[in-house]
């Protein structure tokens, strides 16, 4: 007889509040994306957060407090910047374990420019402590050369395969790790995403086209702040890569597969339309949350609703202003800024059960 363990029992609590969202507004949001800090080593041609140079973020000791006073996560993204600059990340993460008895998964992005040996080392000590679901984004857009051109960093590909070797020794002793390369499309990387699979097969052979995760790059002012950029490749090329890309993906099974199914499904028609596939559950499932403690509906709408540092750490008060209200009121009415990133699309797509049908 099969005994339900702890992790069984969050991954259900999962998706039975994902299910509830389906057909009512929640009390409170389950998906907290988080930038725990805007510093980056990057040079990306794609954004500009590295030329941020932030002040005052959020101490651990506010991050700690924040997390006691809204125990209920089930799903966190910690971004960046560069998440792994944060030194205390691992009490970071030990603080939202800690308060949210319920979190089921963590995700989070890196650029591999830290030193490899410590992002491992960190990853280690956060597999350790339990979480039941701990997802790692190595970024990667393109083969050797391209990437350290999009990158702006010589030797950020040779990088991100020692992070990505590393990841997959880790994998053998720690069931609860999930990983994958990042891909974002843009102009300067537009039909080379086949050269790139190719190039890392030639330091991973194992790898498949399912190792990867496919985003198209995006602007925004309030998290990429590259509104002054041009990164877009022409539609039909960019939504014929992701066909082609979706067509070489094997069927496995799993929650995070199916998931990640539909929204590659979902971004040749974003690309195509400019418009979001499926109804938004910005304030309503998630919310984006900068380092300085500013809440914004998602990484994509620079609309701030209020400031966790004025309301001693507790979201609620934010959660149920009138400005959030405001805003729930423009998204009903389909005028919230199109968008459809992982951040805030997997949200969306557990929270439409249809969406996994058509």
């Amino acid at each position: 007889m099969y005994t339900w363990t702890y992790m069984d029992r969050k991954f259900i609590g999962l998706g039975m509040t994902a299910l509830r969202n389906n057909m009512t507004q929640l009390r409170h949001p389950y998906k907290l994306t988080f930038s725990i800090t805007y510093r980056c080593q990057s040079r990306c041609l794609t954004c500009n957060i590295w030329e941020m140079k932030p002040v005052n973020e959020l101490t651990l000791e506010e991050i700690r407090q924040f997390a006691a006073k809204n125990p209920h996560f089930r799903w966190i993204e910690l971004t960046g910047g560069e998440p792994f600059l944060r030194q205390d990340i691992v009490e970071i993460v030990k603080a939202f374990i800690g308060a949210s008895k319920n979190l089921y998964i963590i995700t989070m992005p890196t650029n591999s420019l830290s030193n490899d040996g410590m992002i491992l080392e960190k990853v280690e000590q956060i597999l350790q402590t339990g979480i039941p679901k701990l997802s790692i984004t190595v970024s990667l857009d393109g083969y050797r050369e391209l990437h350290d051109k999009i990158r702006g960093i010589p030797g950020n590909f040779d990088k991100a395969m020692r992070v990505f070797k590393g990841l997959m020794e880790l994998r053998k002793r720690y069931k609860n790790l999930f990983f994958v390369f990042g891909y974002t499309l843009s102009k300067y990387n537009q039909g080379m995403f086949a050269k790139t699979v190719e190039e890392v097969r030639r330091e991973i052979p194992e790898v498949s086209y399912n190792d990867f995760h496919m985003n198209v790059g995006q602007v925004s002012e309030v998290y990429y702040n590259n509104t002054n950029l041009d990164i877009k490749a022409p539609r039909e090329e960019i939504s014929k890569e992701i066909d082609e890309f979706v067509r070489n993906r094997r069927f496995r099974l799993g929650a995070i597969p199916a998931i990640e199914g539909v929204f590659l499904k979902k971004l040749a028609r974003y690309v195509q339309t400019g418009k979001t596939p499926i109804k938004s559950r910005s304030l309503d499932a998630s919310l984006f949350l900068d380092s300085y403690g500013n809440v914004f509906p998602s990484i994509m709408w620079g609309r701030k609703i209020g400031s966790i540092r004025e309301t001693n750490y507790d979201l609620e008060p934010i959660w149920k202003s009138n400005d959030a209200e405001d805003v729930r009121r423009l998204i009903r009415e389909g005028k919230e800024p199109g968008n459809w990133t992982a951040c805030e699309a997997y949200q969306s797509i557990v929270g439409d059960i249809k969406s996994f049908i058509v």
